[in-house]
């Protein structure tokens, strides 16, 4: 298995483990699918997905799921209040160009959000920066700079601020090591490679 599909394979854990059978899951920025696939099979959601990427909607088409090819944003304002159960962000509130406006129509739309992200405050990101002067490179952050993605890296401690700051309520949450499977019990911003969080209102 590659370090790729072990990290989506812990997320998909975690996930599933958070959302009830049969529960109306929205993900956004859903990619190929895999995951709601995943959430359909294990737990009968009833899953659809958003992505701007017309390839990725069509290879989850092909899946059997429904997913719409377009904005996040403009696609969620188009619904009526908790419209779905469960609203899924793995993975991409850091390729958003306004996370905070994500996030409150994701809350709008559905009972609960969930969020998974790499964590910018791991210690090895810290240390490449800061000592090495260059991009982390590391099982957080596999991809050099030239392949790299997110365009608004967070920390577990950003996180966390901004959810108090906005009301949001911490239902759940998962913070694991730089491996993407060990827990992380201790010190979460600094040694956890990846966090899940639920929240509600």
């Amino acid at each position: 298995m590659t370090p790729t599909a072990a990290k989506r394979t812990i997320d998909m854990q975690v996930l599933a483990d958070w959302i009830e059978p049969g529960a109306r899951v929205l993900d956004l920025g859903c990619g190929r699918g895999v995951l709601l696939e995943f959430l359909a099979q294990t737990r009968g959601a009833q899953a659809f997905g958003v992505d701007l990427d017309f390839a990725k909607i069509t290879a989850c088409v092909r899946r059997g799921l429904s997913a719409y090819q377009g904005d996040m944003l403009g696609y969620m304002r188009a619904l009526p209040a908790g419209h779905f159960d469960h609203v899924v962000c793995s993975r991409t509130l850091e390729e958003v160009p306004d996370p905070a406006a994500v996030l409150a129509e994701a809350l709008r739309v559905g009972r609960a959000v969930t969020v998974g992200f790499a964590n910018h405050g791991y210690w090895k990101n810290r240390y490449a920066t800061l000592l090495l002067g260059r991009k982390p490179v590391n099982p957080v952050y596999p991809a050099t700079w030239q392949h790299s993605r997110p365009a608004n890296p967070a920390t577990i401690a950003d996180f966390e601020d901004f959810a108090a700051e906005a009301g949001y309520r911490v239902a759940r949450r998962t913070h694991l090591r730089g491996d993407w499977k060990s827990p992380c019990g201790f010190a979460p911003n600094l040694f956890a490679g990846y966090a899940l969080y639920q929240l509600t209102r």
